[in-house]
């Protein structure tokens, strides 16, 4: 398992933009499937979208394709979320996974404890 710190989040209106970070402590980083997930009160935690340690292009959600955007620095082991045009729907706690040579929709083993978005009207 790797050890990982999200940063980023904050109470921010509607319409604007936040940028998330996740930090991995540990080796071999690049060798990790990382995801983004959220949950809001009283509902389940939802995925939000991952990157494969094959590289290639992230995968999304419906619900946020196209405003959000996911990135990893594998040299800073540190994986990011943009996210834009942020909705009062997108408020929720926001976790980053991790899951060697997983799959991007798949189970992941280590987990973040959180950052905490909130999107007022």
């Amino acid at each position: 398992q790797v050890h990982l710190g999200e940063s980023g989040g904050g109470l921010v209106q509607a319409g604007t933009s936040l940028r998330l970070s996740c930090v991995a402590a540990g080796d071999a980083f690049h060798t990790y499937t990382l995801g983004w997930f959220r949950q809001a009160p009283g509902k389940e935690r939802e995925f939000v979208a991952a990157i494969s340690w094959l590289g290639g292009s992230p995968d999304y959600a419906d619900s946020v394709k196209d405003r959000f955007t996911m990135s990893r620095d594998n040299a800073k082991n540190t994986l990011y979320l943009q996210m834009n045009s942020l909705k009062p729907e997108d408020t929720a706690m926001y976790y980053c996974a991790a899951q060697p040579l997983g799959k991007l929709r798949g189970e992941y083993d280590s987990w973040g404890h959180g950052t905490q978005v909130t999107v007022s009207s």
